[in-house]
This record gives structure tokens, C-alpha cells and sequence, in this order.
């Protein structure tokens, strides 16, 4: 009888684990999309469709080492391996520190990284050429931690003064946010690469520790 209670205890704990850890995939709202478009995240003239893209409400371990619920936009043809990928990460107990909608600081890239947020879509041009489109733009790549794992230039430069520490791309210690820092060999960076992602920090001549990019999809907008 108490194997029995223990086999079902059991079940239901591994359960309450895969359920607390489980993304909730969803279309945008009428409010979310009002609210992309006044801050400019999405605009007449994107190359994909608010319909296009999907919010994914992601269970995560923040800095704290407590649970949080994070917000990540992408494009509806990644969305379900993004989840999964986040919910490997979670088991991992990758460490994030923070995860909101670039909406949330007006679509701008450089003051989302300057709060160390984890982001997806944001409808703007790469940083060396503004005519052309970011994958961002497509809702098809994604940055995570951008502090810990700042864009790099060739001349190793980086404009976010607190990810100067942060250069020197080997694991120092153990503390939260050395292990938030994406290093070659990696495990996190290994579970991205299975789901189709390709990592910037493998770019030349500069790197993009904090960028994650999948295969463009044809798009129908």
C-alpha cells in the first residue's frame, strides 16, 4: 500500500514539475499589439504580420534562483521548438535575468540590453545598416542575458560598460552570473544548436555572445 502511495506521489510530483515548467504558447492580443505598435516594435512596413507572431509566456530561473514567468515574442513557425527549448533550459536551471517585450523599452535594442533582458521580435535593421533587416525583424532569432554576453566588435570593443567584465569569454566562477555567460562548450549553447539555432558568438570578425538565430521562413506578409 505505501508502494502504491509513494509510485503515485511520485507521478504526481513529476508531473507538477513538466506542468510548472511547461511555456504557454498564445496569438497577440489586441492590447499586446496596440501596445507594439506605440512603441514602435512593430509598424506598417515589417517584413512579417503581428499575425504572424506568437507570445510565449516562459518559466524561468532568474538571478534570484527564484521562479519567474517571462514574456518572448517570435515568429508562429519557431514557436513550438522555442518552447521546448526554454523548457530544457528551465530543467538546466539556466540562470536569466530578466524577460520582457521589447515594447517594453519603447523597441529600443540598446536600452533592453542595458537592462539585461532576454528578447525576441523587434522590428528594426541590423546595427550596420538600418535599411536591412534584422532576423529579429522576422521574430526568428533571439538574445539572451545581454549583459553576460554582450555583442563584441572586431576590435574587441563592447559599448555596454557593464559587460566589460564580461570579455573574457572562459567560466571564472560559479556565481550566477558567470553562469549565465555563454561559453563555447557549453550545454546551453549545444541545446540551442539541436533546436535549429545558430550562435553569434561563433560570427567573425565580431561577435554576438548574446544572439541566437534560426532559418528564415518564407514569409506571406
Amino acid at each position: 500500500m505505501n508502494r502504491i502511495f509513494v509510485s503515485l506521489f511520485t507521478i504526481s510530483l513529476f508531473s507538477f514539475v513538466l506542468c510548472a515548467s511547461s511555456v504557454k504558447i498564445s496569438k497577440i492580443t489586441k492590447l499586446r499589439a496596440n501596445q507594439m505598435k506605440s512603441a514602435g516594435s512593430w509598424h506598417s512596413g515589417c517584413p512579417v504580420a503581428i499575425n504572424e507572431l506568437r507570445s510565449l509566456q516562459i518559466p524561468y530561473i532568474g538571478f534570484d534562483s527564484k521562479e519567474h514567468i517571462g514574456e518572448l515574442v517570435v515568429h508562429k513557425s519557431i514557436a513550438k521548438r522555442t518552447s521546448r527549448l526554454f523548457e530544457e533550459l528551465h530543467h538546466l536551471r539556466y540562470p536569466i535575468h530578466k524577460m520582457q517585450p521589447i515594447y517594453v523599452y519603447g523597441g529600443s535594442d540598446f536600452r533592453s540590453i542595458e537592462a539585461d533582458n532576454t528578447t525576441g521580435f523587434n522590428c528594426r535593421g541590423v546595427f550596420s545598416d538600418s535599411k536591412r533587416w534584422s532576423k529579429h525583424a522576422y521574430g526568428l532569432a533571439i538574445d539572451i542575458n545581454p549583459i553576460e554576453n554582450p555583442f563584441v566588435f572586431a576590435n574587441g570593443h563592447t559599448v555596454h560598460r557593464a559587460s566589460r567584465r564580461f570579455l573574457k569569454r572562459v567560466h571564472l566562477n560559479t556565481s550566477t552570473s558567470d553562469r549565465a555567460k555563454l561559453v563555447d562548450g557549453d550545454v546551453t549553447i549545444a541545446l540551442f544548436k539541436r533546436y535549429g539555432f545558430r550562435w553569434g558568438g561563433n560570427f567573425s570578425p565580431y561577435k554576438d555572445y548574446q544572439h541566437f538565430v534560426t532559418k528564415i521562413e518564407p514569409s506571406r506578409h
